[in-house]
């Protein structure tokens, strides 16, 4: 069975995930307590009981998503051909695959998500999805947009690209996208610009406890957002990972790759089943399935 292991990023969350697993499976507790330590915040308790509004924000969503992929992965010992993560899944991704130790990956995610919350806080600024259009129609309604700063996010599937920006320049983008035929175009319930220009701050932040980390070569392929294309080289993965933070996530490029190399079968490891159904989206023939405990 050729098979790849996805991991879901911020958006993915929701109120006792892991909650079933750390109570089925002994062996992954010993992750949720070393999470809590290192980040300083009780995650055990804002994932088992909320409230809601505060598993959203970006400083705790990213470890407590990034804590439970692992877990899942941990738990079910899946033997994959390849990984992927969609934005914050990359670093899970990664430390599954033998890139970096669940500890560092937790580091980083830690300093990334409390960089992020930080650029959210210092400008006002969204994102948006559009569906319905090409790439190539979104990409061009950005560059026309003279309100401020709005660029391509995510590439999730054929007809679904997210928008990131200022939030004037957002508006601006979804009023020019319903113009041109969008069936759908709303923005997201989230306080940043992820994966602009806007994380420029964050990323200076993060570069460095990259830099610092020591990467391994990966035991199986890595899918990077940035490129798409399976990577096995540590320090190309250390670069890109790096980048990814103002860049956009090429989902749907990663995906279309996976199959091209002859993967087939794919498994969601997080809450939700959000990359499952962009999976079956943009691969219709893949066998698909999503684990959260």
């Amino acid at each position: 069975m050729s098979l790849a292991l996805l991991f879901p990023g911020q958006g993915s969350q929701q109120v006792g995930m892991g909650k079933a697993l750390y109570e089925a499976v002994p062996g992954v507790r010993p992750f949720f307590e070393t999470a809590e330590r290192i980040t300083g915040l009780p995650l055990r308790r804002l994932m088992f009981e909320g409230p809601a509004e505060a598993l959203q924000r970006t400083s705790v969503t990213q470890p407590a998503l990034y804590l439970h992929g692992y877990a899942v992965a941990y738990a079910r010992g899946f033997m994959p051909q390849a990984v992927a993560g969609h934005s914050l899944g990359e670093f899970t991704a990664l430390a599954v695959a033998g890139v970096i130790t669940f500890e560092e990956g937790l580091e980083l995610v830690r300093i990334r998500a409390e960089g992020m919350q930080a650029a959210c806080d210092e400008k006002p600024s969204t994102m948006a999805a559009i569906i319905g259009l090409s790439e190539a129609q979104v990409e061009a309604l950005c560059k026309e947009v003279t309100e401020g700063l709005v660029v391509p996010a995510n590439y999730n599937s054929p007809g679904q690209v997210v928008v990131s920006g200022e939030v004037a320049a957002v508006e601006a983008v979804l009023a020019k996208a319903r113009a041109a035929g969008a069936k759908l175009a709303k923005k997201l319930a989230v306080n940043g610009a992820f994966h602009s220009p806007l994380m420029a701050s964050a990323r200076a932040r993060l570069a460095a406890a990259i830099e610092a980390t020591s990467f391994q070569a990966p035991k199986v392929a890595v899918y990077p957002n940035v490129t798409g294309q399976a990577e096995r080289d540590p320090k190309r993965l250390q670069a890109l990972l790096i980048e990814q933070l103002t860049a956009p996530v090429r989902w749907t490029q990663t995906l279309q790759n996976m199959w091209a190399d002859g993967l087939r079968t794919f498994y969601e490891l997080g809450p939700g089943n959000v990359l499952a159904g962009l999976v079956r989206r943009t691969l219709p023939e893949a066998v698909v399935a999503s684990y959260d405990s």
